[in-house]
């Protein structure tokens, strides 16, 4: 018994003393103009607007290039740094102003080169990254790949007698 009271009279005197001193007075006012400051630039991002985020080039022959071209415009409040753009295949080629920064309000394109390749509906994506909030921003091409000339559309297995 007297254990106990001893015990808890130390843990009881150990935190009446421990918490003495004000929270209050160990803030240091720099400290807070830094945070702040830090604070009010990160809401500075820049935004990635594109004048579309789908192409559809139609019918097109097997084989037949196409390209495209995707404008964006930086309608953020800093500048817009492309640091990857990736298609789902190698059929799609992006080309892109790579790690060039793109200054608040203005704009710039990344082509896009698509080889033809495939038949029926194709659709492929890039995958643009950048330094805006979401981080990427997803662009769609898609077209409808006839077969060559003299070539059959691959329509299913070949019947057996």
């Amino acid at each position: 018994m007297k254990r106990t009271v001893i015990a808890l009279s130390l843990v009881l005197s150990f935190g009446l003393f421990s918490c003495k001193e004000k929270a209050s007075e160990k803030i240091n006012s720099d400290n807070i103009e830094v945070a702040a400051a830090r604070d009010a630039d990160s809401k500075n991002m820049p935004v990635m607007s594109f004048d579309k985020a789908e192409h559809d080039f139609g019918a097109i022959a097997n084989g037949a290039p196409q390209e495209t071209v995707f404008t964006f415009t930086n309608t953020g409040n800093a500048p817009l740094i492309i640091t990857n753009a990736t298609s789902s295949c190698g059929c799609t080629v992006p080309e892109y102003p790579k790690n060039t920064p793109i200054a608040p309000g203005d704009s710039g394109e990344l082509l896009v080169k698509f080889n033809g390749s495939g038949l029926n509906q194709v659709t492929k994506t890039v995958t643009v990254s950048a330094n805006t909030e979401k981080g990427t921003e997803l662009l769609r091409i898609k077209a409808f790949v006839q077969p060559k000339e003299g070539g059959q559309a691959n329509v299913g297995p070949i019947p057996t007698q």
